[in-house]
């Protein structure tokens, strides 16, 4: 049987592969798991992003806890990362949340946090599991009745704490600023808006408008052009994207380049080296990371540790080795003084405080780094494990290693989170690694359908 949980959460097609009924059941285990180490009725709290079936899978989920004799409460829609810290501020016993973070809008997923604010570690997420398994074939769990009979709760000033939080997590303001800001039509549409606003800054906005079915819709961290077009026409000082839950934040220049998280991460360390509070001059990154970051943290004096790609992987690194500083380069920047997850407002923060502290636009501060050419290709497959076990695709990998030697390298991971196989190649020369991609994919192609 095929493991429940993936790299975060459960995830699939809204009512096709993620069903209300599988979201019940999730409740109801979290519950009676949570219910073991609490006293009273369990609190859990629940946040959504925008999508048209958050409120049906909220309802499922709180259906499930009540059940289970738990205390329901309803954080609506806001950022994952508010739920993570305002379970831990609480000291709730878990948390959930109803994202597939760069996802379709047809697409959802279940992911949940532990009372200290930290996703659950795979160990735990197995327990819940078999809870499900049982609660599914056979469920002769207790459902308590009378006054122990479960309860919902709704606490829209939850915003408000986060808001005050984030902002907290600066001392600069904005005053003069503008700043063009995307929101996905994602969770972080009224939440983020409001920081920036409180700071001091000029906000021109765009993916502020949710309908169910435009989170992620040609906006966003995924989606970046329109943005950038943006900024060039209203003369912004610099743009900010989020995806659809907001544990993301990439940026777009006032010359419109883009920032991504590998020069996030650079401009931050140089943030924190000044202020003495990068521990090891050490920043935590993925195979992903660009080679120019390599280099670009060596020549500030710094040195990195590199993980498999996912957050938990990086934050994992950071809490063993005691690094502040951790993320990849989608954008996914983890900030552990301030947060137990990434949090895409408290990073746009730090890169406008980078750029009040330093004097420099973020053009100059974008020049920190030089991004060498990367070829990443996404080839949808049926059978990820054929393809990681084939042959044909290795015999090409090793072809294209060959011929790239000392400059580049090449990368072939199957997505922690979709039926995808991506290969990335990097190196000085973009039609070389565009043919050797090409050439791989082609081989998984074969292989995978």
């Amino acid at each position: 049987m095929a493991r429940l949980f993936g790299t975060d959460g459960v995830r699939g097609e809204a009512n096709s592969e993620l069903k209300p009924e599988l979201a019940y059941r999730l409740g109801r285990a979290a519950t009676l798991y949570v219910g073991k180490r609490s006293e009273g009725k369990p609190k859990i709290l629940i946040g959504r992003d925008t999508r048209i079936s958050g409120e049906m899978f909220e309802a499922a989920l709180m259906a499930g806890i009540c059940s289970a004799g738990g205390h329901a409460i309803s954080a609506g829609i806001i950022p994952t990362p508010a739920v993570a810290y305002l379970v831990k501020k609480n000291s709730l016993a878990a948390g959930i949340v109803i994202s597939a973070s760069h996802n379709p809008f047809y697409d959802n997923g279940i992911k949940f946090f532990g009372s200290d604010g930290y996703k659950l570690p795979d160990a735990v997420e197995d327990e819940i599991e078999n809870i499900v398994h049982e609660i599914e074939t056979d469920d002769k769990f207790a459902r308590p009745t009378g006054t122990k009979t479960g309860e919902v709760e709704y606490r829209k000033d939850f915003h408000e704490d986060y808001i005050n939080f984030v902002i907290g997590t600066t001392s600069e303001r904005f005053d003069g600023m503008k700043i063009a800001l995307d929101c996905a039509n994602g969770a972080a549409y009224e939440v983020m808006p409001a920081v920036l606003k409180k700071l001091g800054a000029e906000v021109i906005l765009m993916g502020d408008k949710p309908n169910g079915t435009n989170i992620n819709d040609d906006c966003g961290s995924t989606h970046i052009e329109n943005l950038r077009l943006e900024v060039l026409r209203k003369k912004a000082d610099i743009g900010i994207a989020h995806d659809g839950d907001a544990d993301r934040c990439l940026c777009i220049d006032e010359q419109g380049n883009l920032i991504d998280g590998d020069h996030i991460l650079i401009m931050c360390a140089k943030l924190m080296m000044n202020a003495g509070k990068l521990p090891g001059n050490t920043v935590v990154t993925t195979v992903m990371a660009n080679i120019g970051f390599r280099q670009a943290i060596e020549s500030l004096g710094g040195r990195y540790e590199v993980t498999a790609v996912g957050d938990r992987y990086v934050l994992e690194n950071m809490l063993k080795n005691g690094y502040t500083l951790g993320g990849e380069q989608s954008g996914h920047i983890i900030f552990s003084d301030y947060a137990t997850t990434g949090d895409g407002l408290i990073t746009a923060l730090q890169v406008l405080t980078a750029m009040k502290k330093s004097g420099k636009t973020a053009a100059e501060l974008n020049k920190m780094m030089t991004t060498f050419p990367q070829v990443l290709i996404n080839v949808r497959v049926k059978n990820k494990e054929a393809c990681q076990n084939s042959d044909a695709v290795k015999r090409s990998i090793v072809e294209g290693e060959t011929e790239l030697g000392s400059t580049g390298r090449i990368l072939v991971r199957p997505s922690g989170t979709e039926p995808l196989i991506r290969v990335m190649a990097e190196g000085p020369d973009k039609m070389q690694l565009e043919r050797i991609c090409n050439k791989i994919a082609a081989e998984i192609e074969k292989v995978g359908q």
